[in-house]
């Protein structure tokens, strides 16, 4: 499983690149994931939001390759941008995974949702946006 092994290395490089984050910045970080995760979700194959559309009849997009590569970078809010798109490309490829590595992986995405929601601090307008789904439904 080739692309499980990929994202689980990605994985770590996204942990790290929001661990270099100021508290500020985090807090815009959980604003555009959201935002992400929004988008994705109204795209018609969220899996391969992020990927040009010619890509629509792939397994996988190039969404989280994008993402990484502007995670990596020296400015900020492309940094910050590269993290969110990962997180969105990824959570929607590994969803209703039925390989257990894939499935751990979203485990290890939720788990990642879970500490920048909670690095947000208790703002009342980010956990507002995390109870929605993208679509304006309850998640």
């Amino acid at each position: 499983m080739g692309r499980a092994l990929r994202l689980s290395r990605q994985l770590r490089q996204i942990e790290s690149a929001i661990g270099t984050l100021s508290a500020p910045l985090r807090d815009s970080l959980a604003m555009l994931t959201v935002k992400e995760l929004a988008n994705a979700a109204r795209a018609e194959s969220p899996h391969l939001y992020g990927s040009p559309p010619d890509r629509i009849y792939q397994t996988w997009g190039e969404g989280a390759e994008v993402g990484l590569e502007r995670a990596l970078s020296d400015n900020a809010q492309v940094r910050m941008r590269g993290i969110a798109l990962w997180i969105a490309v990824v959570y929607h490829e590994t969803e209703n995974a039925d390989h257990a590595t894939l499935t751990s992986l979203h485990k290890q995405v939720l788990r990642l949702l879970r500490v920048i929601k909670e690095s947000a601090g208790a703002k009342p307008e980010v956990y507002a946006q995390w109870g929605t789904d993208g679509r304006g439904e309850a998640a």
